[in-house]
């Protein structure tokens, strides 16, 4: 009997001591899930806070990228705008040396047409001189009366021969200080020319540094999307945003280049290196156009323009400038004087061009004509 109830309690005990260990394996397990847990816990919070500062990191950034724009933006404004200032200056230069070439041609005709006055004169003096005329006044006349008459006529013809050479010495003086006028203001366009030239390329400069910016700008931002492409969903916003970034540096960066692929420095034209090159007596006319469509094809000494429609050739007033002598004449180049023509007097030129239609392309404008030595 005792024996029983002796394996009853050593039964009873063992069955104790296995539930005890059960209960202790079950609580030890439990408190390192809870451990591990917080473990996890802990590294998501960290993973946040690490994905918190790349977004703040990225946000600096666009707003770096932002003001470079914004920088890039004003310094083109500024070049456009001192560009724009250079060529009023310039387009003002231009219209005064275009006035003065004009007031110089009126000024020609006026002292031709006084050439052509004291020419008559000078021939009617040499056949009678002073005495001659005053004998002839005086045996010529009714009576004294109509020899005073005739004596104050001709002492004002003389007064007014006199007149016209003063007049005509005032108006050569005008045309030499009008010449040194142009010449002053084309020293002004040039000087002009060449600061504009100065301001092109410091654009260029400048757009070539805020390219250069841009594609540093790039790169970095490449390394953005990268770095949010392991970014969790808080981070979406954020890549939306830069990607609408990228759009507009892409747009900005097409646009700078045609910007850039529009200007032109301004260069020296064919008619300035000619200009330079040729030497002879210079003056301004009043040049028209004319072709073999509207005129003879044989010229007044004897070129067959409509066999050679594009051949360099002007036609003249000989009195200004003698047939047969080579010149150029400016936005031409040089040209023969090999024709004449009834509505061609004083100084004024006709040039040939090869069809109606370049001839009145061509209108009528004042240039500069060197005849060369």
């Amino acid at each position: 009997m005792q024996t029983t109830k002796k394996r009853i309690i050593l039964v009873l005990l063992t069955i104790m001591l296995s539930v005890t260990g059960s209960m202790v394996t079950y609580a030890q397990s439990s408190s390192e899930a809870l451990h591990n847990a917080k473990q996890q816990l802990e590294q998501k919070q960290r993973i946040v806070e690490q994905k918190a500062q790349e977004k703040q990191i990225v946000n600096q950034e666009i707003e770096k990228i932002q003001k470079e724009l914004n920088s890039l933006y004003n310094d083109i404004t500024k070049n456009k705008e001192a560009m724009a200032k250079t060529q009023q200056k310039i387009d003002a230069t231009n219209q005064l040396i275009e006035k003065k070439k004009q007031e110089i041609v009126i000024l020609e005709d006026k002292i031709l047409a006084r050439k052509g006055i004291m020419k008559q004169r000078a021939v009617a003096l040499q056949q009678n001189d002073n005495v001659n005329v005053m004998i002839n006044l005086f045996f010529e006349s009714d009576s004294i009366s109509d020899f005073i008459q005739r004596a104050s006529a001709v002492s004002a013809l003389m007064d007014a021969d006199k007149d016209i050479l003063g007049a005509q010495k005032e108006d050569l003086q005008q045309i030499e200080d009008d010449k040194k006028e142009i010449d002053k203001q084309e020293q002004v366009l040039l000087k002009d020319q060449e600061e504009l030239a100065n301001q092109q390329a410091l654009l260029d400069q400048n757009m070539q540094k805020r390219q250069q910016t841009l594609t540093v700008m790039e790169q970095k931002y490449s390394q953005i999307l990268k770095q949010m492409a392991l970014a969790e969903q808080e981070k979406a916003g954020v890549e939306s945003q830069m990607k609408d970034i990228q759009a507009k540096i892409n747009r900005e960066q097409q646009e700078a280049k045609a910007r850039a692929a529009s200007k032109t420095k301004p260069a020296t034209t064919e008619e300035n290196h000619t200009n330079a090159a040729v030497t002879g007596k210079e003056m301004y006319v009043t040049a028209t156009a004319y072709s073999p469509d509207e005129s003879g094809n044989i010229t007044a000494l004897g070129y067959n323009i409509g066999k050679n429609p594009n051949m360099k050739l002007i036609a003249v007033d000989p009195r200004v400038i003698p047939l047969g002598k080579k010149v150029w004449v400016e936005g031409y180049g040089i040209a023969i004087a090999g024709d004449t023509g009834g509505a061609i007097k004083g100084h004024k030129i006709d040039v040939l061009v090869p069809n109606r239609a370049k001839a009145i392309q061509w209108g009528r404008k004042t240039v500069k004509v060197i005849v060369l030595d």
